[in-house]
């Protein structure tokens, strides 16, 4: 699942693509830490898989980050640096919304 356009956030790699559990491939754990059940399965509904986008946005796991430059700038500053590169990432989008 990409963003057409890049944030700036740790759970979020920088071609857009979402680092969500319940996205990832049933079968072996590429990733060393997730367990069978935390991955796809078919009774997931577009509503679980917008539901944990939302809270991907709202809490970042640093943990496991996809941009590791994104989490060591949510955990030493998250409203000095990182809070001006989202601001600017929002405003990119914005600026691009309907070209």
């Amino acid at each position: 699942l990409p963003f057409i356009l890049y944030l700036q956030h740790c759970n979020m790699a920088k071609n857009g693509e979402v680092c969500i559990s319940i996205l990832h491939e049933p079968g072996e754990d590429k990733y060393g830490y997730e367990k069978p059940e935390e991955r796809w399965l078919p009774i997931h509904t577009v509503e679980t898989i917008m539901i944990s986008v939302i809270s991907m946005l709202a809490d970042p796991n640093v943990d496991s980050p996809a941009n590791v430059d994104a989490a060591k700038e949510w955990r030493e500053d998250p409203t000095g640096i990182f809070k001006k590169k989202v601001a600017r990432c929002v405003r990119k989008s914005q600026d691009t919304a309907f070209d």
